[in-house]
């Protein structure tokens, strides 16, 4: 507990000093959000604040896993537990750096679907895969019965990442709106970790699940000094998808494969708001005959916004709700596992 308590440290404390250097840098490179008629803020306001947070998760991960080396009886051994994390966080990489180019030159729709879909397979490589999903026939393990996926495994993997990528970006329309849930949910997934690695005496790969999060929830925290309203820096397209890779991955490796009798609804549930803001813009667009990825200004939040609350009032109560849906997780994962 000690080891994730400093890796949620280093993750903020770095990504708190490195935010507003990162700032001033966007700035003298013009990659502003103008602000139009679907926007909230009225002036412009530098991204790329996703550069820092990624610094945050890399430094924080990195701390993490070097007491994990120290603890490892060999170099092969370590390597074999990291390898999905390494992984994940080198496939992460690219998604951030696209991301970026997107905050600097809009990329389309579909180009960006394409790049989103691609890493959901790249990763794959690296063993983060949905293998199979379980029948709810009970509460428990030996209640609940294995159905492999075979090799719809790699297809619905990919889908998968690109929808936890995709909606965390959609819901990046508030100040501080995106870091706040994305925080909650990391800290739901480090919290099922830890219990997976307590009580059911499997510390690989609960440990490294628990440090990844635990520097996702650090870093997210950390750029929220900076992006809470009124917001000085965006963490762009680059943040938003990059917390929402990191975190469909590591729901993959931890609560798809370790809750088996809950292994669809838990990270439903711990995604749970902005799967939901998603769902009713699929819908809300499919009825009224708009293309499914064209914006508009008619998410949760903007709803709330329009009965007369605040930016900061609306997302106050978005993280209510996130964090209620993040505890139900977080309760039906430790009695899948009790």
């Amino acid at each position: 507990m000690k080891t994730i308590t400093a890796v949620f440290i280093v993750a903020l404390v770095t990504t708190y000093l490195l935010t507003p250097r990162v700032r001033q840098w966007a700035i003298r490179m013009g990659v502003m959000d103008i602000p139009d008629a679907r926007r909230v803020h009225t002036e412009p306001i530098p991204r790329w604040g996703g550069l820092a947070i990624y610094a945050g998760v890399v430094v924080g991960m990195l701390a993490g896993l070097l007491r994990l080396y120290m603890l490892a009886p060999s170099d092969e051994v370590f390597l074999g537990r990291a390898f999905q994390f390494i992984g994940l966080l080198l496939v992460g990489t690219g998604v951030l750096l696209v991301g970026m180019l997107d905050d600097k030159r809009p990329l389309s729709a579909l180009v960006q679907m394409g790049f989103l879909l691609l890493a959901g397979l790249a990763v794959q490589l690296f063993g983060v895969q949905i293998e199979g999903i379980s029948v709810p026939l009970g509460g428990k393990f030996d209640q609940a019965r294995w159905i492999s996926l075979g090799t719809w495994s790699i297809p619905l993997t990919a889908l998968w990442i690109f929808v936890i990528s995709k909606t965390m970006d959609t819901i990046d329309g508030l100040d501080g709106l995106a870091a706040g849930v994305s925080a909650i949910a990391a800290f739901a997934l480090a919290l099922m970790a830890l219990q997976a690695a307590d009580m059911l005496n499997q510390p690989y790969p609960n440990w490294l699940i628990a440090i990844t999060a635990a520097a996702i929830a650090g870093a997210a925290g950390g750029f929220l000094r900076y992006n809470f309203n009124p917001a000085r820096i965006f963490m762009g397209t680059g943040g938003a998808q990059f917390l929402g890779f990191m975190l469909g991955g590591l729901s993959v490796i931890g609560a798809f494969k370790t809750a088996t009798a809950f292994a669809i609804v838990i990270p439903i549930l711990v995604f749970g708001l902005p799967l939901l803001d998603a769902g009713l813009a699929v819908v809300r667009r499919a009825l009224t005959g708009q293309p499914i990825h064209m914006p508009d200004k008619k998410h949760i939040h903007h709803q709330l916004l329009e009965r007369g609350l605040t930016q900061r009032q609306t997302v106050l109560i978005l993280y209510g709700i996130a964090a209620a849906m993040a505890i139900v997780a977080v309760l039906l994962f430790r009695r899948a596992i009790g």
